[in-house]
């Protein structure tokens, strides 16, 4: 710090910012921010401006906040690409996570933009639940005078699609505040929507609020964009650690694809190592390997043939010119149905009976339509005369990677990555269906193979900072992938602190994944404790959330002494479980209400000591 003060011309707190801001950053994000500021160093250049300009020489800039609810960091990073394009614009920014952001302050919030994820049926991002909840409750202040734009992120094949983003644009305007710009709805293909909106935001901002000295600001240089932030490239003349991201996967190599779960297990669970070396990939526990997977070729090939089209015939994609064939196999998802599928292809068929079940009123029959079924039973049981190869791939999504939690902890395996993949097969409506992803990898990512590959970030799943805070883990089934790689990461690290595990399954004998690695970490004294709960072994079922109950009085005790609790796993009925035996044991062994319990849980959420990964 004393030799960077020596030759900077910084000042003193300037120097000391920017070493706080450097310390906590990876080798990847410190390649990203050395790029950031090259591409801005390169931008004022052009422009003939002085590297130099003080910041009180530009007038006022109008001050804009920007609120994100982000569960897996897609609506974080729209958030700060607006951002970028805020400050290049002009104005001043402020930009929170909702669940850092003081609701006190809102009522003077008069320039707000929202950025939010749906996840489970409907529900906001964890982060975001308390903000959400202040919003819709009484105290929530009038806004007359705001104004406000809202993004909503989520997957149409939800029924309640982007209903986070619908609550919080309503509530707003509920609120007195008035709309910027219409709310968005952007589906897994968010890149080219969000940019969309964040254009249009900042025009509609324009006219609201003069910024100052438009486009002069040591913001953001010319050129970057959302697509490019979502890639992972840097602006123009940067450089990066690793050229390889959603949009640019790593080949990586399968180094070991073996089966976990035993012989005459209902399940079919795999381990599956790959090679990252050359690819500059890094990553830390808590995180998620994307996994770009390809459509069964058995599948395409009897869609087409349904279709009646040419397997040769072109198609252009958003990124290239492929053959059909081919475009179905890598680019467009055929086996997850829609309400948006449903209308664009009933509009195409002009069936009068698709169109009826999409009616008002028939939710129900239309929920239960879209369970268990893929794109070939509606062309199947509603054929459209004599379409074209274009007219039917815009009915199409783009397919989405498939994200597995890491289940590897780099400094144990430098130059590799584990995942936990459980096969999805079954019959359903007179058909064998196969999970897209999770059979790719199952029986195709053999050794020798390669898988397009790139590191999603999970900015909210991540160990804590403290080495010597007991953690505490619970993850079901294939939920035990994360905490795999949190005991490894501090073994690896000799981490001082305590560690609980809580696993469940079916049957012990044949679904105690990872069972003689758990074996030897208790041995070692790398795990304190393990808890298991196997639900066809006994009359009554047993999961994780009774073995929480009956060791309630201890991990009270662990909480209270600091401890750092997760879940990872299934959402829907998992999770809600797991949080509800937490709220009672709190109550049992804390001597509280079940209002000051549930309390003391939020607050465990907020001081990012209870988190999840759930889906």
């Amino acid at each position: 710090m004393n030799d960077m003060q020596e030759t900077t011309p910084l000042s003193a707190q300037q120097a000391q910012m920017l070493s706080q801001l450097v310390d906590g950053l990876s080798g990847e994000q410190l390649a990203w921010v050395r790029g950031f500021l090259a591409g801005i160093n390169h931008s004022v250049r052009q422009a003939g401006a002085p590297t130099g300009v003080a910041a009180s020489a530009a007038p006022a800039a109008p001050l804009l906040t920007i609120l994100y609810g982000s569960q897996t960091g897609h609506a974080q990073e729209v958030a700060e690409h607006a951002k970028a394009r805020a400050v290049a614009a002009g104005f001043k920014v402020d930009l929170f996570a909702m669940g850092d952001y003081k609701a006190s302050r809102l009522k003077n919030d008069k320039l707000l933009l929202v950025a939010v994820s749906t996840q489970g049926e409907g529900e906001p991002p964890d982060d975001a639940r308390d903000f959400y909840d202040f919003l819709h409750g009484a105290k929530a202040p009038q806004l007359d005078g705001t104004r406000f734009a809202v993004l909503g992120l989520g997957d149409s094949s939800y029924e309640k699609f982007c209903q986070a983003g619908k609550d919080f644009d309503a509530r707003l305007a509920a609120l007195g505040a008035q709309r910027l710009v219409p709310r968005m709805d952007s589906d897994v293909d968010y890149d080219a929507p969000a940019e969309r909106w964040i254009e249009d935001t900042l025009q509609a901002l324009a006219s609201v609020a003069a910024p100052a000295a438009p486009g002069k600001t040591a913001g953001v240089p010319e050129g970057f964009s959302l697509a490019a932030l979502a890639s992972g490239i840097a602006p123009a003349s940067a450089s990066a650690s690793s050229p390889y991201s959603r949009k640019q996967p790593f080949d990586a190599t399968v180094i070991e694809n073996v089966t976990l779960s035993g012989r005459g297990s209902s399940k079919e669970v795999h381990h599956i190592e790959l090679s990252l070396e050359g690819s500059g990939l890094t990553y830390e526990p808590g995180d998620a390997l994307g996994v770009v997977a390809q459509n069964d070729a058995a599948l395409v090939d009897t869609l087409i043939d349904t279709l009646a089209l040419d397997p040769q015939a072109t198609t252009t994609t958003q990124d290239s010119t492929l053959s059909l064939r081919d475009a179905f196999l890598r680019a467009y998802d055929i086996t997850t149905l829609s309400r948006a599928f449903l209308e664009k292809y009933a509009a195409l068929a002009e069936s009068s009976e698709l169109k009826a079940l999409l009616g008002a009123g028939n939710e129900t029959a239309l929920r239960e339509y879209l369970n268990g079924r893929d794109v070939i039973d509606v062309v199947r049981q509603f054929p459209a005369r004599k379409v074209k190869a274009a007219e039917f791939v815009g009915t199409l999504r783009t397919l989405q990677p498939r994200l597995y939690s890491i289940a590897s902890s780099l400094a144990a395996n430098p130059g590799a990555v584990h995942i936990t993949v459980g096969a999805v097969r079954y019959d359903s409506h007179g058909r064998a269906r196969r999970g897209v992803a999770s059979t790719y990898l199952a029986d195709i990512a053999r050794e020798g193979q390669t898988v397009p590959v790139y590191i999603e970030a999970n900015r909210n799943f991540k160990l804590p900072r403290d080495s010597h805070a007991p953690v505490i883990m619970i993850g079901p089934g294939t939920g035990i992938a994360p905490f795999r790689a949190f005991v490894e990461e501090r073994q690896a690290l000799d981490a001082p602190g305590k560690n609980w595990l809580f696993f469940g399954d079916r049957n012990f004998r044949t679904d105690f994944l990872y069972q003689r690695e758990w074996q030897r970490y208790v041995k070692d004294g790398a795990l304190t404790k393990i808890d298991l709960a196997f639900s066809r072994d006994t009359e009554d079922k047993i999961y994780v959330q009774h073995r929480m109950r009956e060791q309630g009085k201890e991990l009270y005790a662990w909480l209270q002494e600091g401890a750092h609790l997760y879940v990872c796993g299934d959402a829907d009925q998992m999770a809600r479980d797991v949080n509800a035996a937490l709220v009672d044991i709190v109550t049992e062994h804390g001597g509280l209400t079940p209002d000051a319990a549930a309390e003391y849980v939020k607050t465990l959420q907020r001081e990012k000591r209870y988190q999840r990964d759930v889906y």
